[in-house]
């Protein structure tokens, strides 16, 4: 269960940011939360024009030479803005759910940024949610950010795991006892690493709601989904850092290893365990 757990392809380019210490690091350095948290804002934003589909609100955020590349081929800036005039249209006609973007990661130099994202968009019939991921290539002309190219794709069911361990461990610091009933399936078992004590779904339910637990942080690595069907194993490492009931600080590496299954068309939590890493 949990949230840092690193995406395999975060990991490639952690490792090729080692093949060029000495230029990359300064210019990474560079990019200051606050520096994210207005490229976030000029995404949302981007996003909010795109999908009301006016021209002169998409305009700002499009550099002259912006392209789309996705299954389709690619197109260039007028075509991404007659493609959202038509997407605009059928949605007034017929309206659906816009995506929710989130797990949001950016890097930036002076002059240039990436920005990746989760979307999300739940079928209002169904309630089933479906996931896509953005991937936004950003320049700063004069003062001002603009997207220079854009791509996108479906999630795999591995990535949609993989994303689903990071919003576990999210649930997980806020005590979010409401995930644990959403996501749990209903035969669900859950081994304890501090114990080994298994509790039910209704007895997890239970616990997130009545812990006492301060979650200082939570992070993943090492994660690997396992797909076949409608089963799938996820394993990886979570580093947990905080303060128990009686208020005694803790650190600690634990190894698990959860269980999926598909059910009624999203994934849920069939079993979890993990083993403490001494």
């Amino acid at each position: 269960m949990s949230t840092a757990r690193i995406h395999p392809s975060l990991r490639i380019a952690a490792f090729a940011a080692l093949l060029s210490p000495i230029v990359a690091t300064p210019l990474l350095a560079q990019c200051s939360q606050a520096d994210k948290a207005a490229l976030e804002a000029f995404d949302k934003s981007w996003g909010d024009a795109t999908v009301s589909g006016d021209r002169s609100r998409m305009t700002p955020f499009l550099a002259d030479g912006f392209m789309t590349v996705n299954v389709a081929g690619t197109i260039d800036k007028q075509a991404a803005f007659a493609t959202a005039e038509r997407a605009a249209q059928l949605n007034k006609a017929n309206p659906t759910p816009a995506a929710t973007p989130d797990r949001y990661v950016i890097t930036c130099t002076p002059l240039t940024a990436t920005i990746t994202h989760r979307n999300t968009v739940v079928d209002p019939a169904t309630k089933l949610p479906a996931y896509s991921r953005s991937v936004h290539f950003l320049e700063k002309r004069g003062s001002t950010w603009k997207a220079v190219s854009n791509a996108g794709s479906a999630l795999t069911d591995a990535q949609q795991l993989t994303y689903l361990e990071q919003d576990w461990n999210d649930a997980t610091m806020r005590h979010d006892a409401d995930w644990t009933e959403r996501n749990y399936a209903s035969f669900a078992s859950d081994i304890s690493s501090r114990t080994g004590g298994i509790e039910s779904k209704a007895e997890a339910v239970a616990s997130a709601r009545s812990s006492k637990i301060v979650y200082e942080a939570l992070d993943l690595s090492d994660v690997v989904a396992r797909v076949e069907g409608d089963a799938a194993v996820v394993t990886g490492i979570n580093h947990v850092r905080g303060k128990d009931e009686q208020g005694k600080a803790f650190d600690r590496r634990t190894r698990f290893t959860d269980t999926f299954i598909r059910r009624d068309g999203r994934w849920q939590v069939w079993a979890t365990q993990g083993t403490v890493i001494q």
